[in-house]
């Protein structure tokens, strides 16, 4: 009888091989390496012996021996080499399942490297980890692909030479702790260059008219020619000094004009004198690549680039999704079928699309992995039946309706146009309405909620007829400023990076990570504001190294990396050039070292300002310089690049001469109340700090619209009483409170919060204003007329109804909607086939109990226009 086999099957992480340890039949032994068990070294204390004291030891790579890179197995990793080198005794064959990219190509070959197997050696990929995934991938396995690993491998050593030659120069000409990268320095000089458009940017402003008139219903028309002239619009305006382009023929209205002309249409006959209608069509996007998924998640879930990517890698070891690093837009036949008996289930027939639908792959330089992002398996599970919850479950509810979505019919649009004439005066207004939702009703792009998204696309004019006489309701002069460009969010940096084919998707991630942490970029909001370190640093590279931040020539590396790992090129000349050449890194850091000034390297010059910028050990400061002294103030933080005025470097230099404005004394305590400036703005202080001080002084930063010189004792005191008591609440007798805390004003009752109105002011909002604002629910829309009582939900026992909405009749458990399926009237469905409805409908953010956020509505009251991120 033969001797039964053992299998030793290596991947990353425990959590993938405990997925995996579940599909493999007997005789196979799963273990992880916990990522790379062997690196280039990142610490002296790394560096073997024998080694140290050589001037390349340090770098990893010996650039004079053909760039022959430096591996050692960290501390960290000793432990888990020596565990597998134990399993590996006991074993017939070494199968290596680490991920199919370059990472997961170069993980692999360095476990075959360094545990020296005596033994077969196999190598299995997989986009998906499911049953039948694995055993497809046991019955073709492959051997260790060389051109990628030596991709890869360059990729590295590139890195290293550049991270490790020119940080060094940084740390000596500008500050310590600061860090240089081959795809990080371009991202941060990305910012840096919208930055300084921002800042010079110059605002114009424009007038025009919105008129409110009324057929059957109301609706609202723009003013867009006036004596025959096109109004002008932000679009028409230089950025660079807020006026009108030089050429355009447009009228362009000021506040006075605007009046007039309002005062003088208000007396005219308004009548329609065109009309037009178009059909149009909207088809659904691609599934999810990891450039798209994680613009996505920033958009709707607020996610970090990171942080998807760390969801996604659970979702995928878990067996829930494809692998997360891909470029590839397409879906398995298997995986079409899946998404299409969803939606006949869920939705109907008519919301299929006619016949099978894939997408091309377009990514520069797309490093293909089989599939798009999508559920794993065969069945398109929701979130619910995988058991999902919290932000887990909300990106997987994102993944799967962009996969159903992508296989669902287009969404049909009707697109209305009138023109409505008062004297010289011509007015447009547009509709649009939806005749055929499609993909609408499960995904929309951009767009948390597809049911409000739908409610925002359908917006239909009232029936209008060319010579119809329309009543006039209101008419209103609207002013206008021209905004500058969008500073990058996360999204929008991910969706540059990709179209510039800068760096590659699966590393966006870390990148952007990396500049947040090295204090190149600080959020603000969903914004990404570079530092002045950012500038500093920017501007050094540009001047002494302008290829290393020149988009054109990133992108060009990145090809040659790909033709490195398609086997269409060497690795070795492509070094030697790149770091030895007559124009190579190496010479021109030494070149760097004689030449740049420490003391012009940390300064930062902004146009139209007076002081300059230093940036110091502890931080960014201004100095300027008084007669024959030179004046330095720290610059708090929050204040951005762009947004230092002149104005505010006065304020800062004035309050670091002058020290502390006192506003008054406290008549309560006796104590000085002072308005200071500190890392975070502007803000009041009761009382001093000393040594001898046992508590801190209370400090209250001032709100959102408060101006420093518009602080009086009365509004320092009042401040500081924060939060102040308003009252008992009737129903409970609980205390109600008003206070400011990190997302600005609130009230608050037994820990349920709500955010004030930007008419609301917490120092004066009373108890009645509390009460009201309480009693609003944190979302939602007003309650639809209830058709049917199902009874409860067989899950959890809680009552299902079906209510008449817009788009027809739908079941609704808690905050959870769910269509009805055309051809089955309220009547007919039966509880079973409601809760297989809303199973196929996860609450917002994998939160049962999450309320559903409103319509968002249209208003033109107040309109900028900004340039595109």
């Amino acid at each position: 009888m033969a001797e039964k086999r053992t299998r030793l099957v290596v991947v990353e992480s425990p959590t993938k091989a405990k997925t995996i340890r579940g599909f493999l039949p007997a005789g196979y032994r799963v273990a992880a390496s916990m990522g790379h068990v062997r690196d280039l070294p990142d610490s002296a204390a790394d560096i073997p012996a024998s080694l140290k004291g050589t001037d390349w030891a340090r770098l990893g790579v010996n650039v004079l021996e053909d760039f022959q890179p430096l591996y050692v197995v960290p501390g960290s990793k000793k432990k888990v080499v020596s565990e597998l080198k134990s399993l590996l005794k006991d074993a017939d064959e070494l199968v290596v399942a680490t991920d199919e990219d370059r990472e997961g190509e170069s993980i692999g070959w360095h476990l075959v490297q360094v545990l020296d197997p005596r033994v077969p050696i196999s190598r299995i990929v997989f986009h998906e980890i499911t049953e039948e995934a694995i055993r497809d991938a046991l019955e073709s396995p492959r051997a260790i692909d060389e051109d990628l690993v030596r991709a890869q491998e360059t990729r590295r050593i590139l890195d290293r030479l550049v991270g490790y030659t020119l940080s060094p120069l940084l740390w000596k000409k500008i500050a310590g702790g600061l860090s240089a990268g081959r795809v990080q320095s371009v991202a941060v000089r990305l910012l840096v260059q919208r930055e300084r458009e921002r800042r010079a940017f110059r605002s114009g402003t424009y007038w025009d008219l919105k008129a409110t008139l009324a057929a059957q219903a109301a609706f609202d028309a723009m003013l867009v020619t006036l004596a025959g002239k096109r109004l002008a619009t932000g679009k028409d305006f230089d950025e660079n000094t807020g006026r009108i382009i030089e050429g355009r023929d447009v009228v362009l209205l000021d506040e006075a004009r605007a009046t007039e002309l309002r005062e003088r249409l208000e007396r005219e006959r308004w009548t329609v004198t065109a009309m037009e209608e178009k059909p149009s069509v909207r088809r659904p996007a691609p599934p999810f690549t990891t450039s798209t998924l994680q613009q996505e998640a920033n958009r709707k879930l607020r996610l970090s680039a990171r942080d998807t990517m760390r969801i996604a890698q659970r979702l995928y070891e878990e067996g829930l999704i494809t692998y997360m690093r891909t470029d590839s837009v397409h879906l398995s036949q298997q995986a079409i079928g899946a998404a299409r008996g969803r939606i006949e289930r869920v939705y109907g027939k008519d919301y299929l699309s006619p016949g099978l639908r894939q997408f091309t792959t377009k990514a520069k330089g797309a490093q293909e992995a089989h599939e798009a992002i999508r559920p794993a398996g065969t069945e398109m599970r929701t979130a619910d039946e995988c058991g999902l919850s919290g932000v887990e479950a909300a990106l997987y509810e994102l993944i799967w309706k962009r996969t159903v979505a992508s296989q669902m019919a287009e969404a049909r649009l009707t697109q209305s146009t009138a023109l409505i004439t008062a004297d010289d005066a011509v007015f447009r207004a547009s509709g649009s309405r939806i005749d055929f939702p499609g993909f609408f009703r499960a995904y929309v792009e951009g767009s948390d909620d597809p049911d409000a998204a739908l409610v925002d696309r359908d917006n239909p004019l009232p029936p209008l007829r060319v010579g119809q006489v329309l009543e006039l309701r209101e008419l209103n002069a609207l002013g206008h400023e021209t905004q500058p460009p969008a500073r990058y969010t996360e999204a929008t940096l991910v969706k540059m990076l990709e179209s510039e084919g800068i760096g590659r998707p699966s590393t966006y991630a870390s990148i952007i990570g990396t500049v947040v942490d090295r204090g190149y970029v600080e959020r603000a909001g969903n914004q990404l504001v570079p530092t002045f370190t950012a500038f500093a640093v920017t501007g050094l590279l540009e001047q002494h190294f302008p290829s290393l931040v020149d988009t054109r020539f990133t992108a060009r590396m990145e090809d040659q990396l790909d033709e490195i790992a398609e086997g269409e090129a060497e690795w070795l000349p492509y070094l030697r050039n790149f770091f030895s050449g007559s124009e190579g890194l190496e010479r021109l850091v030494k070149e760097g070292q004689e030449k740049i000034d420490p003391r012009e390297a940390s300064t930062v010059r902004l146009p139209d300002l007076p002081a300059r910028v230093r940036i110091g050990r502890f931080g960014p400061f201004v100095e300027m310089d008084e007669g024959e002294e030179t004046v330095t103030a720290s610059i708090p933080d929050g204040i951005a690049p762009a947004d230092l005025s002149e104005a505010r470097v006065s304020e800062l230099v004035r309050a670091k001469q002058e020290g502390p404005s006192t506003v008054g004394t406290d008549p309560a305590t006796g104590e000085p109340v002072y308005l200071l400036v500190g890392p975070f703005g502007p803000y009041v202080q009761r009382g001093e700090t000393g040594d001898g001080k046992k508590e801190k002084p209370k400090r209250v930063s001032l709100p959102k619209g408060m101006q420093p010189a518009d602080v009086t004792l009365e509004s320092a005191l009042s401040l500081l009483s924060l939060p102040r008591p308003l009252g008992e609440h009737p129903e409970t007798g609980k205390e109600v409170r008003a206070g400011i805390g990190r997302f600005g004003p609130f009230v608050v009752h037994d820990k349920d919060f709500r955010s004030l109105q930007k008419t609301d002011d917490v120092l004066s909002v009373s108890l009645p204003r509390a009460l009201e604002l309480l009693a609003q629910p944190k979302g939602g829309r007003a309650a639809a007329k209830v058709l049917r009582d199902l009874g409860p939900h067989p899950a959890d026992g809680e009552p299902m109804t079906i209510h008449e909405g817009r788009y027809g009749p739908y079941v609704k458990h808690g905050s959870v909607n769910a269509s009805l399926p055309k051809g089955i009237t309220p009547d007919e469905l039966t509880v079973e086939q409601a809760a297989e409805l809303l199973a196929a409908r996860p609450a917002k953010k994998g939160k049962r109990t999450a309320t559903r956020k409103p319509a968002a509505k249209k208003t033109a009251a107040k309109k900028t226009t900004a340039k595109k991120g």
